[in-house]
């Protein structure tokens, strides 16, 4: 059956997801914007720190422009908070589009280190509104059966983002890598107007009759009558609460989520990912000699963009569960590993000059036993585990906590490298993976082809026997 969209020439298969697609694809490319604007330290700050930089920027400096971000993100994420839910997810993201190229115009034309300042802050302060209205939509807009695959966008387009820049960065000058990097918000603005709003935030203005028209283009059929009546049911249910702050926490079916996530979060930044990624250099250069900061850079990135993409399309089908599991027992033997060759190697007689290569494999194993469900799988659970009442602000919560949990983790790694040597890191986070898995295995459910009511009921602690006779079509269909 074909299917058209008002007086639209456009004919897509009924039930085609094709729609998704495309609105995730769009929406990417504000993620895409933002990630380059945080990884544009990696191959700029050398050159800024050059005695021959226009800019003169000292190594203090240069910490600051890389946390700015960071700053300019946690004043975005509370801004998102208070306007996601009145405006809209899509507004928000559209508001993004400015600030990024403001930003790169101002990184591109900037004669003094106080503009590189306002620049990095304001695409922080974007940053903040991207990563918390993109995960909500696209858990709203995702069928269950492709949830998974879209949700894994964001984190692949984070990486594709750093890839991004550090090839265009490491070859270019800083104002003409700022000035082709300024090309992608305008058509990130462009090109994502047209996509429909969260039919979530539709329903929760009463603008039922805009939210069917938004869920029959997502879906591409006519008929969304029982989806409709499910979206509408679950909202009215969570609007019955106030969504107060205390409520993430005092709602027992909210409290778990926010355990979950945030707990997830914590294992995610404490199973090593951050330590791989300061040392990734180094170990490249020991194991393979001479080898520039640039191309282990790219390789590193590459790797990751690769693993990430294959996780993207293994979440829907394995399970998110399992791919945790395997992610963070292998991110622990990948990290023993290493400890164990710095130990030897800065504090024992032993010889390891014949064994340079195995920092490297573990390295390398790391990276894609990481990105296979560690790396992925947390930015997924944002979009699928919060009720819509208190969505909002349990993502704000968790971009705040996550940009705590960076700080944290890299000041740890840096304490305790200047203070016990660079193994000890190392086998602290391969504890913190066995306690991680600990947590996975017995808190962490399986949201495989649930739809979002679905997992607010089993937070709800109703079984999934309850469940499946409350939708029995849907679940005879998912079998």
């Amino acid at each position: 059956m074909i299917f058209g969209l008002g007086s639209s020439n456009l004919k897509i298969k009924e039930g085609s997801a094709r729609f998704q697609y495309l609105a995730t694809v769009t929406g990417c490319l504000g993620v895409i914007s933002g990630a380059m604007h945080f990884g544009w330290p990696s191959p700029s700050l050398p050159k800024l720190l050059d005695d021959s930089s226009h800019i003169q920027v000292t190594s203090e400096d240069g910490s600051w422009l890389a946390s700015m971000p960071c700053i300019g993100a946690a004043s975005g994420s509370i801004m998102t908070a208070y306007l996601v839910d009145r405006i809209g997810r899509k507004t928000c993201m559209l508001m993004t589009a400015p600030a990024y190229l403001i930003a790169w115009l101002m990184v591109a034309f900037a004669t003094t280190i106080w503009e590189l300042y306002t620049a990095r802050f304001i695409s922080g302060w974007a940053d903040g509104l991207v990563f918390t209205a993109f995960p909500m939509y696209l858990g709203e807009i995702a069928s269950y059966d492709i949830r998974g695959l879209l949700g894994s966008s964001i984190q692949l387009s984070m990486i594709a983002g750093m890839l991004i820049i550090n090839a265009i960065g490491s070859y270019l000058s800083i104002t003409n890598t700022a000035l082709i990097c300024s090309a992608l918000p305008p058509i990130f603005f462009v090109t994502f107007m047209f996509m429909p709003e969260s039919p979530y935030y539709l329903v929760m203005k009463d603008k039922i009759k805009e939210a069917e028209k938004s869920l029959q283009l997502f879906r591409q059929s006519r008929d969304v009558s029982n989806e409709l009546s499910r979206v509408s049911e679950v909202v009215k249910e969570d609007q019955a609460q106030s969504g107060h702050f205390y409520e993430l926490f005092t709602v027992p079916s909210n409290r778990r989520a926010a355990i979950i996530v945030f707990g997830l979060r914590t294992f995610q930044q404490f199973s090593g990912t951050t330590v791989i990624t300061f040392y990734a250099q180094s170990i490249f250069r020991e194991a393979s000699g001479d080898i520039s900061a640039s191309t282990a850079s790219m390789i590193y990135f590459t790797l990751q963009l690769i693993c990430a993409m294959t996780s993207s399309f293994l979440v829907d089908k394995v399970g998110r569960k399992p791919l945790l599991v395997i992610s963070i027992i292998g991110s622990g033997v990948a990290l023993s590993l290493e400890g164990t060759y710095f130990f030897l190697s800065n504090n024992t007689t032993v010889d390891v000059s014949n064994l340079k290569i195995i920092p490297l494999v573990a390295l390398l194993g790391y990276v894609v036993i990481f990105n296979i469900g560690m790396g992925v799988i947390p930015v997924l659970f944002l979009g699928e585990m919060f009720s819509t009442n208190v969505k909002a602000l349990a993502l704000c919560l968790a971009d705040i906590w996550f940009g705590i949990l960076v700080t944290a983790a890299s000041k740890f790694f840096q304490i305790m490298q200047d203070g016990f040597g660079i193994s000890v890191p190392f086998f602290t986070f391969a504890i913190c993976c066995a306690l991680g898995l600990v947590f996975i295995f017995f808190d962490v459910p399986e949201t495989k082809g649930k739809t979002l009511e679905d997992i607010q009921e089993e937070l709800k602690g109703k079984k999934e026997k309850e469940i499946t006779e409350k939708n029995p079509v849907l679940y005879s269909i998912s079998s």
